[in-house]
């Protein structure tokens, strides 16, 4: 899979780009997913990326896997030095702070999203790395 990175998500981009957003390859799969945008943090650029994501108590849980790959996906890097991001999840633009979580609480809040994507605890195992788990909640006006 981790050599297939590159076409899955040039595959995934250009299904977006030809549908304006309305269909990823995560919705062909039935999984939950979000659009994520985030200023990049050299450029401050918006960044928009395709993440699968597990809704939470009112908020969304991603992960920082990148399939497992060893390298760090770029949105977690521009994500940690933002303030702020937003998110398109079902068709609904949502300005969105973050966190990211250490400790018992991630350890319990990878297990949501194991619940939902068993394959998490495949990429854990493919990467020295922890990957890292964020919690996005709508920012109130």
């Amino acid at each position: 899979m981790p050599k297939a990175l590159p076409l899955i998500e040039k595959t995934d981009r250009r299904l977006q780009q030809v549908s304006r957003g309305r269909v990823s390859i995560l919705d062909i799969a039935g999984l939950p997913n979000m659009m994520l945008s985030v200023p990049g943090r050299k450029t401050g650029v918006p960044r928009t990326t395709p993440l699968l994501c597990v809704p939470h108590h009112g908020e969304w849980l991603v992960a920082g896997s990148y399939f497992g790959d060893e390298k760090m996906p770029v949105w977690v890097h521009n994500l940690r030095a933002s303030d702020g991001a937003s998110i398109v999840f079902e068709r609904e633009k949502i300005d969105v702070k973050w966190r990211e979580v250490q400790g018992p609480e991630r350890e319990t809040l990878w297990e949501v999203l194991v619940s939902v994507w068993p394959n998490f605890d495949l990429y854990k195992t493919r990467t020295k790395r922890v990957i890292p788990v964020f919690v996005l909640s709508r920012t109130t006006p």
